[in-house]
């Protein structure tokens, strides 16, 4: 079953066109309804430093800021397109965080492990990723890239390829950083069972 995204926000047709023609309250509400979404995503993909906390509150500002100059060029729901307005602006919302991380340099760093094989790959998080803050913590722990590729595909239902493309990389890149990045959230979250039953 495909992940349901935090962005799937059913935008009203007339909302969007109040926001469209300028109206102040209209896209101060769509800013209130993604402001959460858009944030998190940028955490999840940037990190959860300090650091990183204001970086991901400037990707909601610059992504806000794009999606008001452009909202007039969205086509999607009744204008003609089929993509919805969420599925827009969360597009806008990636291409910021994962911008911001190429300037940066850091999504050239992932996990490398000596047994490369995807067999765990449609694994489901870990039992402890139901734990928010645990997750967040595990998840800043890995590298960059790695930490995006696990994001987009089990948070946004991202598919590979589509990761692919997004991150300028192959599809097995996305499959392997997969892989591996879930072996490892899985040791950050499910620490040594014997210490448990000692």
């Amino acid at each position: 079953m495909p992940a349901t995204s935090s962005f799937a926000i059913d935008v009203p047709d007339a909302l969007l066109a109040r926001a469209r023609a300028g109206e102040r309250a209209a896209f101060e509400q769509i800013y209130r309804w993604f402001e959460r979404p858009v944030y998190t995503l940028a955490l999840r993909i940037l990190g959860g430093s300090g650091g990183d906390r204001e970086e991901a509150a400037e990707v909601l500002q610059d992504t806000m800021l794009k999606v008001l100059g452009r909202i007039g060029d969205f086509r999607g729901q009744g204008g003609g397109g089929d993509s919805p307005f969420w599925g827009w602006l969360r597009q806008i919302a990636i291409n910021e965080a994962l911008m911001r991380l190429r300037s940066q340099r850091r999504h050239e760093h992932a996990l490398v492990l000596e047994d490369d094989r995807y067999a765990d790959e449609q694994a489901p998080p870990p039992p402890a990723a139901a734990d928010a803050s645990a997750l967040g913590r595990a998840l800043a722990q890995l590298p960059a890239a790695t930490r995006s590729v696990l994001w987009l595909y089990h948070a946004e239902g991202y598919t590979h390829d589509e990761i692919a493309a997004l991150m300028q990389r192959t599809p097995s890149f996305s499959k392997s950083q997969l892989a591996r990045g879930g072996r490892r959230l899985r040791e950050l979250l499910e620490p040594t069972t014997e210490a448990t039953h000692a």
